[in-house]
């Protein structure tokens, strides 16, 4: 049986000045988007996250009476606060018809380094989920941090040192409620406040 090869849909989100780079691991399949950008699920709570924090309100970017986000309004926030998006991974292959990062074979990762290297003033990372920090890890060889915290490391051949907060999936499978998870996230969206 041949294997399905997909390619990253989204271009990296990152914007000039940019403090944090968010990782992920691939986007689900089209058919779960209620938008063209990431985290398109709308039961996906990162963006309830992000309205929780910043705006005490889990609905503040969605589309009032639909059932999708407000895209223009994410990108204007993202870009206001310098926080880039992308994934740990270009090409993956889904090894069941499934959005569980369990059922991701990741083919082609994403080069994290260049991408930093693009960032000169990001000072930390996220990545959400289990397979995005083991990508993320296995790149840079630094321990895998627990859920909620961080680890530094050097960014290769620059004098940079940095952080990789180990955040909650913001997948509704994750056991957590979206308020829980604004909770965690509140440590690194904190220490990238100009």
């Amino acid at each position: 049986m041949d294997k399905t090869i997909e390619t990253h849909p989204f271009e990296p989100f990152l914007p000039k000045g940019a403090r944090l780079l968010m990782l992920g691991t691939f986007p689900p399949s089209e058919k779960r988007w209620c938008m063209k950008f990431y985290y398109p699920n709308f039961m996906n709570d990162m963006w309830r996250i992000f309205g929780i924090h910043y705006f005490s309100d889990k609905n503040h970017f969605i589309v009032p009476g639909e059932k999708r986000f407000d895209v223009d309004r994410i990108k204007q926030f993202l870009t206001q606060h310098g926080i880039a998006l992308f994934d740990t991974a270009v090409r993956v292959c889904r090894t069941k018809n499934t959005a569980s990062d369990k059922d991701l074979e990741i083919i082609e990762p994403t080069d994290v380094t260049s991408m930093l290297l693009s960032l000169p003033e990001c000072k930390a990372v996220v990545t959400a989920g289990q397979l995005a920090t083991e990508t993320f890890c296995r790149h840079f060889d630094i321990t895998i941090p627990k859920v909620g915290e961080y680890v530094e490391f050097p960014l290769p051949n620059t004098s940079r040192l940095l952080r990789l907060y180990r955040m909650p999936s913001s997948s509704r499978a994750y056991p957590m409620k979206p308020e829980k998870k604004a909770e965690q996230y509140a440590k690194v969206f904190d220490y990238i406040r100009p």
